[in-house]
């Protein structure tokens, strides 16, 4: 009888690679799934759960980013400040147009990863977003993924 095992990735055996995308016309959600499967690791063959094993991710232009239909202003965002009656609401306009635009995607793609993990926490430290055309992580050489021709679904032209 063969006996088959399946390899478990360490820690200290993995290589994580720097990416960077540019969001200008892009759909946010498409965009956000990509970016929390980088980030947990899940394109790699050698994925395991419980390892950090995903990549660093770059995402430039993050104020230009689209939803598709109505949801830029029928979409509605809550929280609660913690006292009674405390509950406020805004909208992605609002949001992308207000001072931190990359809170829309920051949002969307931590709300993708597993729920109150150290681990989620671990990996959103690894996602950097810039709401100009420019960031500050030249040194690290990062492969610059075109996003917006892996399918035509993934921009919205207004």
């Amino acid at each position: 009888m063969l006996k088959s095992t399946t390899a478990s990735l360490k820690p200290a055996d993995v290589e994580k690679k720097w990416i960077h995308i540019d969001a200008e016309g892009v759909v946010v959600g498409r965009l956000a799934t990509f970016i929390a499967n980088r980030l947990r690791g899940k394109h790699r063959p050698d994925y395991t759960p419980h390892v950090d094993c995903g990549d660093y991710v770059i995402v430039t232009n993050v104020d230009k980013v689209v939803f598709t239909g109505a949801k830029l202003t029928d979409k509605v965002y809550y929280r609660h400040t913690g006292h009674p009656g405390g509950i406020k609401e805004t909208t992605p306009e609002k949001v992308l147009n207000g001072r931190f635009p990359e809170r829309v995607l920051e949002k969307a793609v931590e709300r993708m990863l597993p729920k109150e993990s150290p681990l989620a926490r671990k990996q959103m430290t690894h996602l950097r977003l810039f709401a100009g055309s420019t960031h500050t992580h030249e040194a690290q050489q990062p492969e610059v993924i075109d996003f917006k021709s892996m399918s035509a679904k993934n921009t919205r032209t207004v």
